[in-house]
């Protein structure tokens, strides 16, 4: 299968660069796999596609500001970080320096060196780098007397995807800190938000209680691979990036439940499905709970074992996202789905609208 196979023409227009006016307001398309049907709805009517027999999963991550400014030592030139998720303390600078260690993406005007200083938090943080990892990010020691996340929550900057964009601006900053984050975010982690959550509010799952659906959470911390094109020629060639996840027992107690008494598991978002797929291929089609690295490569044609139906939101071209829910619902179906979007003016991406599989 061709990565080409996955092609859609998409009016760059159409990508949202804000959240809507409020949470629980989006458009939702309502595709029905088995026959192709669609339906223009909602967000809010969510409820009425759900029973009491059904169990919604959601990823519990929290994005945290994971973005750095600051400057380098020597030059006082500017540089940026990404941290992407705690490493080990290498034993090389274990026995002579206090600190913790983060593998980051860097952003420089320089070259990256081993040994090269930058100071960050207005002088608060220092960051060394220690070595270059083989997934292209570079291992950087830190150092202060305040503990890193609580400079993070003060000086740091959301990550919002690469199609977003942003030019510093102070109003958009703290939108995105608010808004690029779930209701229901616990589980500090992650540097892209599952955008599927995004769409709920208290009023909605409020909603959804009375209606008597069952809630749980699982959580995949999601990392910057979830914005990697995908590069190869064909679609098995492609290599998925690592995410950390859990899975609470009780979690793995809802499905068991669900499953007994005949209902369908409902995914909010790819990260979910991720989740519960990884876990369900390595205990023969049962979700236990487990916590691990995920790496798993949702394409057609794939035997979903976990998951029934999914809410997600509209994924960009040839992308892994894109392919999962064809997996799910059927290529030709999502590009046609995809292609009334576009003529329904839908708006797409992490800030867009938002798709039901049912």
């Amino acid at each position: 299968m061709l990565t080409s196979d996955f092609d859609y023409d998409l009016p760059v227009e159409l990508i949202a660069q804000e959240p809507p006016a409020q949470r629980g307001t989006s458009r939702m398309m309502v595709l029905h796999r088995f026959d192709g049907r669609l339906e223009h709805r909602s967000v809010a009517d969510l409820p009425d596609y759900l029973t009491a027999e059904d169990l919604l999963i959601l990823n519990d991550t929290r994005v945290f500001p994971a973005r750095l400014q600051g400057v380098w030592i020597d030059t006082n030139g500017a540089l940026e970080l990404l941290l992407v998720e705690p490493v080990s303390v290498p034993q090389k600078v274990e026995k002579t320096n206090d600190g913790v260690c983060w593998a980051c993406i860097t952003g420089s005007g320089r070259p990256i060196r081993t040994g090269q200083k930058a100071v960050f938090a207005d002088g608060w943080l220092e960051g060394e780098v220690v070595s270059r990892n083989v997934d292209g990010t570079w291992t950087v020691l830190f150092r202060s007397e305040a503990p890193l996340m609580s400079l993070l929550d003060r000086y740091g900057l959301t990550p919002v995807p690469p199609y977003i964009h942003r030019k510093g601006d102070a109003r958009q900053a703290r939108i995105d800190r608010e808004r690029y984050q779930t209701i229901y975010a616990r589980e500090t982690g992650a540097v892209a938000a599952p955008t599927a959550g995004l769409h709920f509010s208290e009023a909605l799952l409020a909603a959804l209680d009375e209606k008597g659906v069952h809630r749980a959470t699982v959580t995949l911390h999601v990392g910057p691979g979830t914005f990697k094109p995908v590069k190869t020629v064909t679609v098995g060639e492609h290599l998925m990036d690592p995410e950390r996840y859990s899975i609470p027992q009780a979690t793995a107690d809802a499905i068991a439940a669900c499953r007994a008494r005949g209902g369908r598991v409902v995914a909010v978002g790819s990260t979910s499905v991720r989740t519960l797929e990884t876990v369900a291929a390595g205990h023969g089609g049962q979700v236990v709970a487990s916590s691990g690295s995920s790496s798993i490569f949702i394409y057609p044609p794939y035997r979903f074992l976990a998951t029934d139906c999914m809410l997600t939101n509209f994924h960009l071209p040839k992308s892994t996202l894109i392919m999962m829910v064809s997996a799910l619902a059927g290529r030709a179906r999502i590009l046609d789905a995809y292609r009334e979007a576009v003529r329904e003016q839908y708006r797409f991406f992490s800030y867009g609208d938002c798709m039901l599989i049912v």
